[in-house]
């Protein structure tokens, strides 16, 4: 089967994708394009999987760099792919070309940044941890000091869970709350106590903060459409032993 890559028209000329899971090699609750080595898929499928995803980006798979992701506000700069290796981030940027930007997501926000003037990109991994924390401006703050403008940053937020399935408890947005205040406007009420929180208009009120001259999502939900996304949360509610994990990558 054919890859499914989805590109925004906002982030051209640079070279991106979000992939869904379809084209991919893995079976099982994996089926499709697994690319996280992290869950228990066999490591032979994820091997394919990421060679075939690096292919599609023109790169070969050594050049295709990812990082241990902890929900962190942490970034890595590289300048090769061997940087990447084994650390512990949530967000990379370069401005060396032929190295492509790889973050994996099942719900969280998967967010490619780029300056195509100044030959600056950035990717970063936001769940709500991260976002909290700061992870996106912090993933601006590293571009701009390899010379990218804020002013000229396009991001965009790909597949991630929608405010409609994304249910939480009052504790959690207490903790927004706490933060700032006017995040209220993020949480939609549900039943009972249960609220609904917008992550990507959060993530992209975070981006605007930062700075960037433009921020979007690609509107695409990832519980809701599993013939195309994984999704941590809706392996949860449907009792599935493991998830897999999507990649979207980004390169010079």
């Amino acid at each position: 089967m054919t890859l499914e890559i989805l590109s925004t028209l906002e982030l051209a000329p640079l070279q991106h994708g979000f992939f869904t899971r379809k084209g991919g090699a893995s079976s099982g609750v994996f089926e499709g394009l697994n690319c996280g080595a992290g869950s228990s898929d066999q490591a032979e499928m994820i091997s394919i999987n990421r060679a075939r995803v690096a292919a599609s980006m023109n790169v070969p798979q050594e050049m295709l760099a990812t990082v241990h992701q902890v929900h962190s506000a942490d970034v890595v700069t590289l300048d090769g792919p061997g940087a990447a290796r084994g650390r512990r981030a949530d967000a990379m940027v370069t401005a060396t070309p032929g190295i492509a930007l790889g973050i994996l997501t099942a719900d969280c926000q998967p967010v490619l940044l780029g300056d195509p003037e100044a030959g600056v990109i950035g990717a970063a991994h936001a769940g709500w941890t991260g976002a909290l924390a700061g992870v996106l401006e912090a993933t601006v703050d590293a571009m701009r000091a390899l010379g990218a403008s804020p002013q000229r940053i396009t991001a965009m937020i790909g597949p991630t869970i929608s405010q409609r399935a994304y249910e939480v408890g009052p504790e959690f947005m207490e903790r927004f709350l706490d933060d700032d205040p006017e995040t209220a406007r993020f949480f939609a009420g549900g039943a009972g106590d249960r609220l609904h929180f917008d992550l990507p208009g959060y993530g992209l009120m975070r981006l605007r903060r930062a700075g960037v001259g433009h921020a979007g999502w690609t509107r695409h939900c990832t519980y809701s459409d599993p013939a195309r996304f994984y999704s941590y949360r809706r392996s949860v509610h449907e009792k599935q032993a493991d998830y897999g994990r999507l990649i979207s990558m980004i390169r010079l």
